[in-house]
Parts: structure tokens; C-alpha cells; sequence
């Protein structure tokens, strides 16, 4: 993913382990554990974003995970910018975000809501890669057994964030 280079990020704790989130002129274009997969370049190596803890968006969206952490917030009001990903990793990630507080569905149905029942590999692949993490929430996908299975910040996490949005 190629995000433009006016990016920028803020951290922020929370109880899972800090988390970075990155804004652009569009929207929120990312949300990561600080130890995840897949970060991007950009908060990794040499040409770090620049860090902005005064932005209005950044500071909306700590405001909004406090609240969720806390069970006192079962959705999120915040433009998002997906548009780093390919089209198909995008109807992907809008998918996701039809997925209701406190449910879950499996790999196989994100497939045939896209209408790419075959797909279920690389829906699974597109998963991973959701630069939105909690927000978009891929951790509500679970196998088509029902077990937890693949998520970038750690299925500790996932675990965690279900069991979150079950008690809320």
C-alpha cells in the first residue's frame, strides 16, 4: 500500500498495547498495533510520517477507542480513507464494515457477500492486509468452524476484542 506522503500518525495506549493510527486529507487510513503485521513503511523505516497529536481527526479517533475500550461505544463516527488498497481488497474491507457490533461471520460469507464465493483464500489474504484495524472490523471473521484464525495483531487480541464486544 502507497499512502500519500502528507500522512500523519498518532499513538495512542490502550489495553491490548499502543496503537498507531495515521490520517490523511480524506480520512483515517490507519489503525495498527504497534507490533502487528503488515505495518507500512512508513512507520518502520527511514521516512517515518510525521506525528501529530494535536490532529483533529487523531485525536477523535483516541477519544472513540477510549470509549469502545471501556464499553461505553459500539460504533465509530470517523471518515475513512480506504482507498491505499486494490479493488478488491476494498470491497473486502466494506464488507467488513457491515458486520454488526458483537457478531461474526466466517471467511466463506465475506466471500459470497462480495459475490466471489471462491475468493475465501484471498478474501482471507485482503483481511489481513486491512490497514483499519477495530474499526473495520476484521477480527469479527472467524473460521467456518467458528475457531479464531488469522488476524494481524495477534489471535490474543482478536480474542479479546470479541470478548469486549460480547460483555458490551
Amino acid at each position: 500500500m502507497k499512502f500519500p506522503s502528507a500522512t500523519v500518525h498518532a499513538r495512542f495506549p490502550s489495553p491490548l498495547g499502543t496503537i498507531i493510527t495515521a490520517a490523511t486529507s480524506k480520512g483515517l487510513a490507519g489503525l495498527w498495533f504497534d507490533d502487528q503485521r503488515h505495518l507500512p513503511l512508513e512507520l518502520t523505516g527511514p521516512m517515518v510520517w510525521p506525528m501529530d497529536l494535536q490532529h483533529p481527526l487523531l485525536k477523535k479517533v483516541g477519544r472513540q477507542l477510549n470509549d469502545y475500550f471501556a464499553g461505553r461505544q459500539n460504533t465509530f463516527d470517523l471518515p475513512l480513507d480506504l482507498a491505499y488498497g486494490t479493488v478488491f481488497q476494498q470491497s473486502v474491507w466494506h464488507a467488513l464494515l457491515k458486520i454488526p457490533f458483537g457478531d461474526t461471520i466466517s471467511y466463506g460469507e465475506v466471500s459470497a457477500r462480495i459475490g466471489r464465493p471462491a475468493a475465501v483464500r484471498a478474501v482471507g489474504s485482503a483481511i489481513g492486509r486491512n490497514p483499519i484495524g477495530i474499526i473495520v472490523p476484521c477480527h469479527r471473521v472467524l473460521a467456518a468452524d467458528g475457531a479464531l484464525a488469522g488476524y494481524a495483531g495477534g489471535l490474543e487480541r482478536k480474542s479479546a476484542l470479541l470478548a469486549l464486544e460480547k460483555k458490551a
